[in-house]
C-alpha cells in the first residue's frame, strides 16, 4: 500500500461508458450531469426528483457556466438502469445499508464501483463486491439542491480519487473517465491519504456547523471562538490520520501547517455555505455522524491518540441527531 497510486500509472482514453448513478441527490446529480454532457450513457436512480426529470430533464445552476439536459435517463429502481461500466454511488452513508440492494442489479463483470461519500469506512459496505472493483472519491465542492430536477452549484468541485488496492492503472481509469466530463480530479497517493485529507475538512466545518445549532461556514470563520475551535480539530484530525497511515504502513502522510492554511483559504472565499450535516439538522434527517466523526474517532482510540475537541463534536452531534430522531427528551415551553 505504501507505493500507493501515485506510482507510474498507463495513460487512458476513457471510451464512452453506461455509467449508473446511485444516490442522485446534489452530489450525484451534479457530476452525473457533467459526464452526461461530456457524452456518456449516464442512468440517474432518483426518488425525489424522478417526474420532475422525466418531465423536464435535469438542470444545473454554476458560475462556472450553467447548462440543462433535455432528455436524462432516470429510473425508479436500479432493475431498470440495468448492467453498467461503472456505479457511482452517492448516497448518504447513513443509508449505506442499502447499497448492496441498490448497486447490485447495475454489475455485469467489469462493473467498477465509485463510493463518492464522505466518511472513515465507507468502502468497506462495499467489499462484497470484491476489492479489485472498488474506487472512493471526495469531493470538495460547495452545492445543494435547488427545486427538483435542478442542482446549485456554488464554487470548487475538484474530486479526489483512490482505489481500494492503490492500483495505479485502476486508478487512472477513473481519472479518464472524470476527465472526460470536464470534472477537475486528482489522484490522491492513496485512498486512505485522500479520506483523511478530506476529514480535515468535514470534521470541523461540518462538525460545528450542527454543534453551533445550524449555522453556515461565515459564522464559524469570522467568530474567532469557533474559528479557533475549528482549527484544535482540524490538527487533531491530522495527527490521528497521520498515526493511522503510519499503521497501515504508507508513508503518505498529511502536511499540517500545508493542511490547516489551505482549509481555511478556501473556507474564507466560500461565503455562508451551509454544509451538507448542517441542512440535514436544520431538517431533522438523519446524520453522518458515525461515518464522518465517529469511525475516525474510534480509530483515533484504538492508535492511543487524544482527540478532545473531536471528541467533544462528536458527542454534541451524535446529541443533536438522537433529538432529531426523538430519541433525547428536550425542554420545550410548556415543559419549563
Amino acid at each position: 500500500r505504501a507505493a500507493g497510486c501515485g506510482r507510474r500509472a498507463v495513460r487512458y482514453r476513457e471510451a464512452m461508458a453506461r455509467i449508473g448513478v446511485i444516490g442522485a441527490g446534489a452530489v450525484g446529480c451534479y457530476y452525473g450531469a457533467l459526464l452526461a454532457r461530456g457524452g456518456h450513457d449516464v442512468r440517474f436512480l432518483m426518488r425525489r426528483d424522478l417526474e420532475a426529470v422525466r418531465a423536464h430533464g435535469l438542470t444545473v445552476e454554476s458560475p462556472l457556466g450553467g447548462f440543462s439536459l433535455a432528455d436524462v435517463a432516470a429510473f425508479a429502481t436500479p432493475e431498470e438502469i440495468g448492467p453498467c461500466d461503472w456505479v457511482i454511488c452517492s448516497l448518504k452513508t447513513t443509508a449505506l445499508a442499502e447499497a448492496r440492494g441498490l448497486v447490485e442489479p447495475c454489475l455485469g463483470p467489469g462493473t467498477r464501483i465509485v463510493a463518492l461519500m464522505n466518511g472513515l469506512g465507507v468502502e468497506d459496505a462495499f467489499a462484497w463486491a470484491g476489492p479489485e472493483r472498488v474506487f472512493g472519491a471526495m469531493a470538495f465542492v460547495c452545492i445543494n439542491r435547488g427545486a427538483p430536477g435542478v442542482v446549485r452549484h456554488l464554487e470548487y468541485g475538484r474530486v479526489n480519487i483512490g482505489h481500494v488496492l492503490d492500483d495505479p492503472d485502476e486508478c487512472e481509469r477513473l481519472r479518464a473517465l472524470f476527465a472526460s466530463g470536464g470534472i477537475d480530479v486528482a489522484v490522491a497517493e492513496n485512498l486512505r491519504h485522500a479520506r483523511w485529507e478530506k476529514l480535515c475538512w468535514n470534521i470541523p466545518f461540518n462538525g460545528l456547523s450542527v454543534a453551533a445549532g445550524g449555522i453556515g461556514t461565515e459564522a464559524i470563520v469570522k467568530d474567532a471562538w469557533l474559528r479557533a475551535t475549528a482549527e484544535r480539530a482540524m490538527r487533531e484530525v491530522v495527527a490521528v490520520g497521520n498515526a493511522d497511515l503510519g499503521a497501515i504502513g504508507s508513508a503518505a502522510r498529511l502536511d499540517e501547517p500545508e493542511i490547516v492554511q489551505r482549509m481555511f483559504m478556501l473556507t474564507d472565499t466560500m461565503g455562508d455555505y451551509h454544509t451538507s450535516m448542517a441542512i440535514d439538522y436544520v431538517l431533522a434527517r438523519p446524520l453522518e455522524v458515525e461515518m464522518i466523526l465517529g469511525n475516525p474517532l474510534r480509530r483515533a482510540g484504538e492508535l492511543g491518540i487524544a482527540a478532545p475537541t473531536v471528541t467533544a463534536l462528536y458527542a454534541l452531534v451524535r446529541a443533536a441527531d438522537r433529538r432529531n430522531q426523538g430519541m433525547l427528551p428536550v425542554i420545550t415551553p410548556d415543559r419549563v
